[in-house]
């Protein structure tokens, strides 16, 4: 359990600020995807998308000196990127990329109150016409079903063990006392799903513990690692957690696209700027940023901000999150979810809705016994009566995916 109560959502004042910047998250999330359209303009659909988070943060705790942003930009990528991609209206060519009809985009932003932020991510198939349904199907099915169930998977996988165990006391110790899932366990499972789809995971697919003012805590869980990197430590309750899934239809290896960073954000490292376009220009973004990311488009003087930010990035002040893309060029996924890990299980704060699985076929499916079991075990304790109608029984793998929605709806009665 987390040390401290005062930081973490065991306590309720903190608990409502996560939840309140998670329901900015995922109106906006929506309100975006709306949008989605043959021919749309990204730059265009990002603006928009921050223009709304600003205004519905201005609609709450108001006149409360609590600092409120955006806890990630708006952020559209293109088929083949990998890392969220928000451009800027002063880079003439990538001001002019417009998404198509049939392309598989990813849609990532968040908020944050008082430091306590919430991000959502969510991959899209772009209709044809706004506020259509893209027909998804092939490949593409095969790619939202594989990222959707080693979702569920990892979620269910993050749950403390025994925290939801049920039977004698005897049943509940022995329960508790089984270890969690180590990383390479994690990985192990993640890929067999992977696999059975024929699909890869995305190198350096993480999750994070969040933590005050910080989307990058001491603990992190990675998919896919690489270059000797390593993932390291365990949730447990009274936590907040970032969690990342990345799927690809080609090797799932990522290389660094020649284009300008233009998503950043500060570090903790300090250093006497010499320039003084450089210290206002940090000035700027510590006032309405802290230490999220942010956008150079959303700083008050576009051109200024390309210039001001090099010398902080050059000296560890500010960081950047280079554009990368798949490095054959195929599409990729990604979702995103927020999480608490409370007494009663797992809460999704910010979520993405779920996978409409009677609409997306493939002739693909998973056949592993551990990995289907895993997606039975519920997320949350049951808080409420159910009263369903016993219907037929459903598929193992997609009994989960009906599990997933009253998880979630249990999981908001979670303190």
């Amino acid at each position: 359990m987390a040390d401290t109560v005062e930081d973490t959502v065991l306590n309720p004042d903190v608990l409502t600020k996560y939840r309140t910047a998670a329901s900015i998250a995922l109106a906006v999330l929506e309100e975006v995807k709306s949008w989605l359209a043959d021919g749309e303009k990204i730059i265009d659909l990002c603006e928009r998308g921050d223009e709304l988070v600003e205004k519905r943060l201005g609609t709450v705790y108001k006149g409360k000196s609590v600092i409120k942003s955006t806890n990630t930009p708006v952020t559209i990528s293109p088929s083949s990127f990998v890392t969220p991609f928000t451009p800027l209206k002063s880079d003439t060519e990538d001001a002019e990329l417009k998404i198509k009809a049939g392309e598989v985009v990813k849609i990532q932003l968040g908020a944050q109150i008082d430091g306590y932020g919430a991000i959502v991510g969510d991959t899209v198939v772009v209709p044809q016409e706004k506020g259509k349904k893209a027909e998804i199907t092939g490949r593409e099915a095969d790619l939202l079903l594989a990222t959707h169930y080693a979702n569920e998977l990892l979620l269910r996988l993050m749950v403390p063990p025994g925290l939801l165990a049920t039977g004698s006391e005897d049943e509940k110790k022995k329960a508790a006392a089984e270890k969690a899932p180590t990383q390479s366990k994690i990985i192990s499972l993640v890929e067999k799903i992977a696999k059975a789809y024929e699909v890869n995971v995305v190198q350096h697919t993480t999750s994070w513990l969040f933590e005050r003012n910080d989307i990058e805590g001491k603990k992190k869980i990675i998919l896919a690692p690489a270059d000797g990197s390593k993932g390291d430590g365990t949730p447990e309750v009274g936590e907040v957690w970032g969690v990342e899934v990345g799927m690809s239809l080609g090797s799932g290896k990522v290389k660094e696209l020649d284009k300008r960073s233009t998503l950043l954000r500060r570090t903790n490292t300090t250093y006497g700027l010499k320039r003084p376009s450089s210290r206002q220009t940090l000035s700027e973004i510590v006032k309405k940023f802290g230490t999220f990311p942010f956008s150079l488009r959303q700083l008050e003087d576009e051109k200024a901000a390309k210039v001001g930010v090099i010398e902080s990035i050059r000296a560890g002040v500010l960081r950047e999150y280079k554009p990368s893309a798949e490095a054959d060029g195929s599409a990729v996924s990604r979702l995103f979810t927020t999480v608490a890990i409370t007494k009663n299980g797992l809460t999704r704060l910010a979520a993405p809705p779920a996978l409409d699985l009677d609409s997306i076929k493939s002739d693909k499916k998973i056949e592993d016994e551990e990995i289907l079991k895993i997606l039975e075990r519920p997320t949350s304790k049951s808080t409420g009566s159910k009263s369903k109608n016993k219907k037929k029984k459903k598929k193992p793998a997609k009994k989960a995916a009906a599990e997933e929605e009253d998880d979630s709806d249990e999981s908001s009665d979670d303190e």
